[in-house]
């Protein structure tokens, strides 16, 4: 069906006169006489009736035009949902609970005229980074382990959370009544991440901060969900876990759960943001810039970071 037609249509009915239709859609008089005929000959109908004050909706016009409106306002959702600046920003997160879902709801409440669409992609950096290349979503939170210079040529990158780490312990865990805790501490203690997955930048980074204390991450046994891992740690004397200092848990009161901060160093996870550089939705440099002001930087001797976040982009 003619669009243009039934956009020509409305107006009609609701001027009762084609001249002044005519004039409300910059068209000549003509125009909207061979558009509304044009209409009537597709449904096999007569619209409207002429008369001395204008035109008058016939009863099939009037059984039409509900739908005719409905019509067009599909038509402007439709352009919305894919005109840069009108739809919204899909945002991957991996994971609903971690910092940048924290930043983004942070992000919303600060811009809540852009409209967000927050999906979890379930992939590591490299099919996230894929998705972004296709365009099925705008931007992809990750860690970037390689050089930038491997990556695809239209991909940016820039990194944006800082994620410092806490050990999260029952009540009758060692160290359970700690203001703070040192790499050093945790040598003796065990730390249980089960289900993660190998060859992940998230695996390879916890490989790589395990060798660097020395510290027992095991890694070992399937994934039973959040819940499940919060009531092993609280219902145990000897297992922790590390989580990122915005990441989200509830628990039940009864469980009495410790979050301690990491320091002397402090590991740090580095995230960033990955987009492509073509892509012209304009919040996405409203995005970049609010994450930038949100990034909490520690100095350098403070904290730790992998030997991929150290190297210099073009490494």
């Amino acid at each position: 069906m003619d669009l243009d037609a039934v956009r020509t249509f409305v107006a009609a009915a609701d001027a009762g006169q084609f001249q002044e239709a005519a004039d409300a859609l910059s068209i000549t008089q003509q125009a909207v006489s061979k558009r509304i005929a044009a209409l009537e000959k597709d449904l096999e109908v007569r619209l409207f009736t002429r008369t001395a004050r204008g035109a008058q909706l016939t009863v099939d016009g009037q059984a039409f035009l509900p739908h005719a409106r409905e019509l067009l306002r599909v038509e402007a959702r439709a352009d919305a949902s894919v005109r840069p600046g009108r739809r919204a920003l899909r945002i991957d997160v991996h994971s609903r609970r971690t910092a940048p879902a924290v930043l983004l709801q942070d992000f919303h409440r600060t811009h809540p005229r852009i409209e967000l669409d927050v999906v979890t992609l379930d992939a590591d950096v490299h099919g996230a980074t894929a998705a972004v290349e296709a365009g099925t979503v705008d931007a992809t939170f990750h860690a970037v382990t390689v050089p930038t210079h491997l990556l695809p040529h239209a991909i940016r990158t820039a990194r944006v959370i800082d994620e410092h780490h806490e050990i999260l312990v029952g009540p009758r865990h060692p160290l359970a009544n700690a203001r703070a805790v040192t790499p050093a501490q945790l040598v003796e203690h065990r730390i249980w991440m089960p289900g993660m997955a190998d060859g992940t930048e998230w695996a390879a980074y916890y490989d790589e901060l395990a060798a660097a204390f020395d510290l027992t991450i095991d890694r070992v046994g399937p994934a039973f969900g959040n819940e499940v891992l919060l009531a092993e740690i609280a219902d145990s004397a000897e297992l922790a876990t590390l989580a990122g200092e915005r990441t989200r848990y509830l628990w039940p009161d009864s469980y009495d759960l410790r979050r301690i901060p990491v320091r002397e160093p402090a590991p740090v996870y580095p995230i960033s943001l990955i987009w492509r550089d073509d892509n012209p939705h304009p919040a996405l440099a409203e995005l970049l810039e609010h994450l930038d002001r949100r990034r909490v930087r520690k100095p350098d001797a403070d904290v730790w970071l992998p030997e991929w976040a150290r190297r210099s982009p073009a490494e």
